[in-house]
């Protein structure tokens, strides 16, 4: 059954307006956390409602009406214009996360990408909206300056300057361009491309744009100032001063500054939205990839195992003598090592299932390192255990670390030449609220090439003739569902060293 966005928000509706009036109470700045509770969980609710009629029925009036509502409060009220965006955005955080916690991965990129279109247009309308209002109230202001000049300077100065504090506290970049050169930039402008103001006022608005996206914003830029159609918002590459590439979402309008044409901007770092999207978009390649991966093993499974019965029971024929006793060896060795593969892939194909409890560690490094004993001795190779007697119990599913530790420990075992030394380590990092857990597996193997260090970790990615390339993916995989990192560096001198980072407690599961 597809999933149903509609039932979903209807399920939810109440869930989202605790968590949502709680949060803008507790996190988002002092006025919010100054107003009533009961007002907070009324103002919600009427934008959950709205959100509601735009994702589910494409109707806008309710969400328009609560914008202008919404707008006229806060301003009142003397709110940021970053706090109120802010605010907004907390239903993308809390809906977001639900979504991902109860949809499969394809239709959660398309909802996400509904919501983004939402919320990019909500932000944007309160923000048009509070600009314009507060305009018009320094206008309402100039009007009364006729009955009291000294009493209405005072007032003008007044607004001028809740203005100037608005735009410049606002996180995103707000700038404004005449003749292609920029006039006024804001702090978060400066920040976000690594000048001071200085050196950017004056400077032509391109020299903030990297080369590959200069045409397109210069075209939409030229199109703009001579009123043809051109868009609103649109994407492009950021360059700072350092030499730095980011991808930017601007917003443009064409106004009057100081009674000169010129085009004002608000542009937005996107770099953690691009991010995701990309993660996305790998994830449903994976999980494509996982469909046919476990397609193709049930169907080799079947036949391998028929083939692997009737070769042990061929060995089994005493007239089979010298060579022909050889060559049924070793196709019985193969077909155990195809179904050694196919027992990865369909690994790497089915959703991790884990069983947490409170683990022993160094319990668990132990019994890895003597289940491989006679792996080691065949290899003629020694292992160094030095476990942290301090490590507390951590919060983990113990095989599935055993299965990762077994991973890392027979990469180091195939990397290591004869007489070699291998080095498992535990050690307690009492890091403040959040301590970890870090195992270091160390050999004296070759290292890992500069070139393939970014790709180790990717599934299907081996350097060897006859590996499947999802042994440190499946590393990863376990390592993160416990919500820690896996690092790789090489020595100075020779071998590699694979470091796990493992949280202690509950709260990260």
């Amino acid at each position: 059954m597809s999933f149903n966005l509609s039932e979903f928000l209807k399920k939810k509706r109440s869930a989202v307006r605790r968590e949502w009036a709680k949060r803008l109470n507790a996190e988002v700045g002092e006025r919010y956390s100054k107003r009533p509770i009961k007002e907070l969980f009324e103002t919600v609710l009427e934008a959950y409602d709205g959100n509601y009629q735009v994702l589910i029925h494409n109707n806008y009036s309710q969400i328009n009406q609560f914008i202008e509502k919404i707008t006229r409060m806060r301003l009142e009220a003397g709110f940021k214009l970053s706090d109120v965006q802010k605010a907004f955005e907390l239903y993308r955080s809390i809906v977001t996360r639900i979504l991902a916690e109860e949809m499969e991965i394809g239709e959660f990129s398309d909802n996400i990408a509904r919501i983004d279109t939402l919320l990019a247009y909500t932000i944007h309308s309160f923000s048009d909206l509070f600009q314009a209002m507060h305009e018009k109230q320094i206008m309402d202001y100039a009007l009364r300056l006729e009955e009291d000049v000294r009493e209405r300077t005072r007032e003008l100065k007044v607004s001028q300057l809740k203005y100037k504090t608005l735009v410049e506290e606002i996180n995103d970049g707000y700038f404004v361009v005449q003749n292609g050169v920029i006039v006024f930039a804001n702090k978060a402008f400066c920040r976000m491309h690594g000048y001071h103001l200085k050196e950017v006022l004056g400077k032509e608005f391109q020299v903030f744009i990297d080369p590959g996206s200069r045409g397109l914003v210069l075209q939409i830029y030229d199109k703009s100032l001579k009123r043809s159609p051109a868009p609103h918002i649109f994407e492009y590459i950021r360059l700072t001063k350092d030499g730095g590439i980011f991808p930017t979402e601007i917003t443009a309008k064409i106004t009057n500054y100081e009674n000169k044409p010129s085009n004002i901007g608000i542009c937005r770092d996107i770099t953690g939205r691009v991010k995701m999207e990309q993660r996305m978009r790998e994830a449903e390649r994976m999980a494509y990839i996982g469909q046919i991966a476990t397609s193709l093993s049930h169907e080799i499974r079947n036949p391998l195992s028929a083939v692997k019965m009737n070769l042990q029971i061929l060995k089994k024929n005493p007239e089979l003598k010298g060579n022909d006793q050889r060559r049924i060896d070793i196709s019985v060795r193969e077909v155990i090592r195809l179904e050694r593969i196919l027992n990865e892939l369909l690994d790497f194909a089915k959703p991790l299932q884990v069983q947490f409890a409170h683990t022993d560690l160094n319990s668990v490094l132990s019994t890895c390192s003597e289940l491989l004993e006679m792996r080691l001795k065949e290899e003629n190779l020694s292992i160094n255990s030095a476990f942290d007697p301090e490590m507390p119990k951590i919060w983990a599913d113990a095989q599935k670390l055993e299965q990762a530790f077994i991973n890392l420990l027979l990469n180091s075992i195939e990397a290591s030449g004869q007489n070699g030394r291998i080095w498992i380590k535990s050690r307690y990092i009492p890091d403040g609220n959040s301590p970890l857990a870090e195992v270091v597996i160390e050999d004296e193997g070759h290292g890992v090439s500069q070139e393939h260090m970014p790709d180790i970790f990717k599934p299907f990615f081996t350097t060897k003739s006859r590996g499947t390339g999802l042994g440190l993916s499946n590393v990863k995989r376990i390592v993160e569902v416990h919500g820690g990192r896996v690092e790789v560096e090489n020595h100075k001198t020779r071998g590699a060293s694979l470091k796990v980072f493992l949280p202690i407690g509950k709260n990260h599961v």
